[in-house]
């Protein structure tokens, strides 16, 4: 089992810095603003042949009571008790505070190793400033610097040390596809919430979790990273993406939320299926449009869940079905379900358009089945002509998945219409039963001999 490592300390001493250092990523959103990170962030990292998983958390308080401080506090709280051992990044350059001091007492009762990393130290390696950190009980501070990478490798290593762990390098992606890994049976399915903000994206993942894994306050923009979990459900593995909250740009008022907009749209280009999730209350927005035109355009499979469905009435109810039919007519293909996250209702058949979403994204489409399946369209519908020529579908093939993507063949194609295309679609989308997923029609033609011809 791989051992865990939690990065712990006040605001903005550069704990998600040493994070995106130790992982080798830029998961974690790094910014000159405190309090940047609330909830706890996992990551892969790797010193050598041996692996572990790092936790990003937010600035900690632990004596907060009161508003969103105390629930980072008690992500980081959570966070110290999966831990095998802790590193608590304190800043050199700010020297020692009375929230240092709160910190180590909290940490010494807790009965984990502790390693002491004096962060912003580049060029103060034997600066006198470390000695007063002795204070801390903790015990010897390692002066690194996470922007610059010095004393990282040395860090990470005597947070290691003493673990009893044997260094072997587990062969985890053994006999997965080279291609597109991400795509190989038994992979983790990529699954990202996304929505506007305050729709109920974090309990929605707290409630498939079992527990209050995200924080989930009743203020738009809690959730400021895209926050990836490790899930399963009936034997199958999953990587829910808790994404931040997404609203019109001339909303998007301060920096960081500018960096959440980005991290959430880095999110969904990576996710492999995309839960859509509408607050029933505020109704379908013009944003709600927006996120779904981006999932649409980055080819993720799509579900859209309608939460707080059961806080509306019969005829509310039936005026959010017309503007889900209106401002969601583009998207056809995409299921959408009635849930409420905080009641655990609508759960398993949303799981289930999912799971079908999912599959129609990575399905494997044979050739000869396309390719009859183009000459019975053509048969019964044959492409308008195009001047003096029809344009001719002669065979087609599948050139990629998620989404899936079918090439024709034939000639004169590059005079097929849209309107066509959409007939074509159809008639694939009804023979392998494609739910959830857009589809992708490409066209090549061949040389025509008789272009030339006057």
């Amino acid at each position: 089992m791989q051992p865990v490592i939690a990065i712990v300390g006040r605001p903005n001493v550069g704990k998600s810095t040493l994070f995106n250092r130790l992982t080798k990523s830029r998961d974690a959103i790094v910014a000159d603003f405190p309090g940047l990170t609330r909830d706890r962030h996992y990551g892969q990292a790797r010193l050598g042949n041996q692996r572990f998983i790092v936790i990003d958390t937010g600035g900690f308080e632990p004596d907060s009571s009161t508003g969103i401080v105390r629930e980072m506090a008690r992500q980081t709280r959570q966070a110290v008790a999966e831990a095998d051992a802790v590193i608590f990044v304190v800043d050199i350059r700010a020297g020692l505070s009375a929230q240092d001091h709160e910190i180590a007492r909290f940490l010494r009762t807790q009965r984990k190793r502790v390693v002491l990393a004096a962060n912003k130290a580049e060029g103060m390696q034997d600066s006198p400033a470390l000695a007063e950190f002795h204070e801390l009980g903790i015990g010897d501070p390692l002066p690194v610097s996470s922007a610059h990478g010095q004393g990282i490798r040395s860090l990470a290593q005597a947070a290691l040390d003493g673990l009893g762990l044997d260094g072997e390098d587990e062969g985890e992606d053994e006999g997965l596809d080279e291609a597109r890994p991400d795509l190989a049976p038994g992979a983790p399915i990529r699954l990202a919430v996304a929505g506007r903000p305050n729709a109920g994206k974090s309990t929605l993942i707290n409630t498939w979790l079992g527990e209050e894994r995200l924080v989930a306050f009743d203020q738009p923009g809690t959730t400021r990273d895209a926050i990836h979990v490790p899930f399963e459900r009936d034997g199958r593995r999953y990587e829910l993406v808790d994404t931040a909250g997404l609203r019109r740009k001339g909303r998007v008022f301060e920096a960081v939320e500018k960096f959440s907009v980005v991290k959430t749209l880095q999110a969904i280009s990576e996710a492999h299926v995309v839960v859509l999730l509408i607050d029933a209350v505020q109704g379908v927005g013009e944003q709600d449009a927006h996120i779904a035109g981006y999932v649409v355009e980055s080819g993720r499979a799509l579900v859209v869940a309608v939460n707080k469905w059961d806080a509306l009435d019969r005829y509310a109810r039936e005026l959010l079905e017309r503007q889900l039919e209106q401002r969601l007519a583009f998207m056809p293909f995409a299921q959408v379900l009635h849930i409420s996250a905080l009641k655990r209702q609508g759960l398993g058949p949303l799981w289930k358009a999912i799971d079908a979403a999912h599959a129609s994204a990575v399905r494997k489409l044979s050739t000869p089945a396309l390719t009859r399946l183009l000459r019975e369209a053509v048969e019964q519908q044959q492409p308008p002509r195009a001047g003096r020529f029809r344009p001719k579908l002669r065979y087609a093939h599948q050139g990629g998945m998620n989404p899936p993507v079918v090439v024709v063949h034939g000639t004169s194609l590059d005079h097929v219409g849209p309107s066509y295309r959409r007939y074509l679609e159809g008639r694939i989308r009804a023979h392998f039963e494609l739910v959830g997923t857009p589809l992708r029609i490409q066209m090549r033609s061949a040389a025509n001999p008789f272009d030339d011809r006057d």
